[in-house]
């Protein structure tokens, strides 16, 4: 039995989402530029948003630029800036006709002006479409969000809009880049490396954790069905033991 055919329909996970890692690694591997494996990545994108659209995925959260990345060498940072500018110009089409809508998440004003401009109008032309939400991490970092999530609400505790007693996690969900997103279902990473990297620390608390040594522009369908078909077979407990899941 392929793998397609052992994908349960009914248990797909309400949200995914991808460390992209390995865009460097692959050019090295080739004797090419970093910017060779970006360029390559696109594309192992556009694949991957089809397929989970079509596989009935209803969010798709893809980790595109850290905070971190910003400390990389300038001309790789405005070298992904352009690639970023080039991908939402060519895909706005694919979004439109897959009905995708395109949202984005993190410091985006640390973006340069014409890749948010760029950004923004991709959002509001996709605002309507409704079959799948694919989300953009960029200037990105779970860290820096669950800081700015604690301000926000130390403020309003200090102003009395709300007290301590009521902070919970919805409270803290409502504060975070992902208030309008649900939790993580399952975590995929490509490349090898078994590592978080400061992406949706809080929303992956009880993600299902795929780890494939599979470099991100050679993922394709059957990488992203293995992950699937892994994240079905496990039983997902929540705390509670198996009998009370039975």
């Amino acid at each position: 039995m392929s793998l397609i055919e052992q994908i349960n329909s009914e248990k797909l996970p309400k949200h995914i989402a991808i460390i992209m890692d390995g865009n460097g690694r692959w050019a090295k591997q080739k004797g090419m530029l970093r910017a060779f494996g970006h360029e390559n990545g696109a594309k192992s994108v556009r694949t991957t948003v089809e397929t989970c659209a079509r596989l009935g995925v209803g969010h798709l959260t893809l980790y595109a630029f850290s905070t971190e990345n910003w400390n990389r060498p300038k001309l790789e940072v405005e070298m992904l800036m352009k690639l970023l500018i080039n991908s939402l110009k060519n895909e706005v089409k694919t979004l439109s006709k897959n009905n995708i809508r395109l949202n984005a998440i993190g410091n985006l004003d640390r973006l340069p002006k014409s890749a948010k401009k760029e950004l923004l109008e991709v959002i509001e032309a996709t605002k309507n479409n409704d079959r799948m939400v694919l989300t953009l991490a960029l200037s990105y970092g779970s860290q820096e969000e669950i800081i700015s999530a604690v301000k926000a609400i130390a403020v309003k505790v200090k102003n009395n809009i709300i007290s301590t007693d009521a902070i919970d996690e919805s409270i803290i969900n409502q504060h975070l880049y992902t208030q309008n997103l649900p939790n993580v279902d399952l975590l995929i990473r490509t490349s090898g490396e078994q590592r978080i990297s400061n992406f949706l620390l809080w929303q992956i608390a009880y993600a299902e954790l795929y780890f494939t040594p599979v470099l991100w522009p050679d993922f394709n369908d059957e990488d992203l069905y293995a992950a699937i078909v892994s994240y079905q077979n496990r039983e997902r407990r929540f705390g509670k033991t198996s009998d009370q899941i039975k």
